[in-house]
């Protein structure tokens, strides 16, 4: 079962390519919801007034993958596709690319636009901090108080990640696990009756 994923740790820095006096600003930038995708496109309008395209395209899910691509007053398919075919290439998900275009008073054409996108989308992921990530599954679980050390081991010996966790009357935690392990971890979740467990999105 493949329970990874590829994504980009941070940011790139702005990635530069010229063709016909024309520029093209390549920008990858790490996401894991819409939401942020405006937000970037938002601040790099901002940032650069003096530019006619801001074409993009982004891939997000780690399983269930879902992507969009935008051509951003380009010719059809001539600059989000080719922008989306690196993210392919370099088989990454949770990532943004933009690339923003200072037209430099030639029209490059069709073929042109496409291979310039592309090669932009390109020479930006090659800066990128490329990493490999877990698909985790996360499990709400409750206990009383004088549990929580065996609950400890429990954490330990099954390498989870405590993502929240708090003592009121009871105790709750929310823990995740990589997804090949989860059927081990709920194995001996069921052994213990003292704890309640559910698993969440």
């Amino acid at each position: 079962m493949k329970d990874t994923y590829r994504t980009i740790a941070a940011p790139t820095a702005p990635v530069l390519f010229k063709e016909k006096q024309s520029k093209f600003l390549g920008f990858a930038f790490p996401v894991a919801m819409e939401a942020v995708v405006k937000t970037h496109l938002e601040q790099l309008r901002k940032e650069h007034v003096g530019a006619v395209h801001f074409c993009y395209a982004y891939q997000l899910g780690a399983e269930k993958k879902q992507y969009r691509t935008n051509d951003d007053g380009e010719p059809s398919n001539s600059a989000g596709m080719p922008i989306y075919g690196q993210l392919l290439s370099f088989n990454l998900t949770n990532v943004l690319v933009v690339v923003v275009r200072y037209y430099g008073g030639i029209k490059l054409g069709v073929g042109g636009l496409i291979a310039a996108y592309r090669t932009t989308a390109q020479l930006t992921l090659e800066t990128a901090k490329i990493e490999e990530r877990t698909i985790d599954v996360s499990y709400k679980i409750c206990f009383d108080y004088p549990m929580l050390n065996k609950v400890m081991r429990l954490v330990k010996e099954h390498h989870l990640i405590v993502l929240h966790q708090s003592q009121t009357m009871r105790c709750e935690m929310i823990l995740a696990v990589r997804k090949k392990n989860a059927e081990k971890l709920q194995g001996a979740l069921a052994a213990w009756h003292e704890i309640t467990w559910e698993s969440i999105d």
